[in-house]
């Protein structure tokens, strides 16, 4: 998911698409350790996926926080 999709979403969207993805992880992780994935790529993208949105929701935070000010 690219930074400029996620900025569009609300802090409601972006929280739980960060619950999906730490449990898509956790999932593939135990699949991979079970049997190999057929593309283990998939893991690093999720992680790098799940970063994006932990930051993008913490550049929100902030704003609110801010704006009340």
């Amino acid at each position: 998911m690219k930074p400029q999709e996620i900025r569009e979403l609300t802090l409601n969207e972006i929280i739980e698409r960060i619950e999906n993805e730490e449990n898509f992880i956790t999932k593939q992780k135990l699949n991979h350790a079970i049997s190999p994935l057929d593309n283990p790529m998939k893991i690093r993208a999720s992680r790098r996926n799940l970063a994006r949105l932990k930051t993008i929701l913490k550049e929100k935070q902030m704003q609110e926080n801010l704006q009340k000010s």
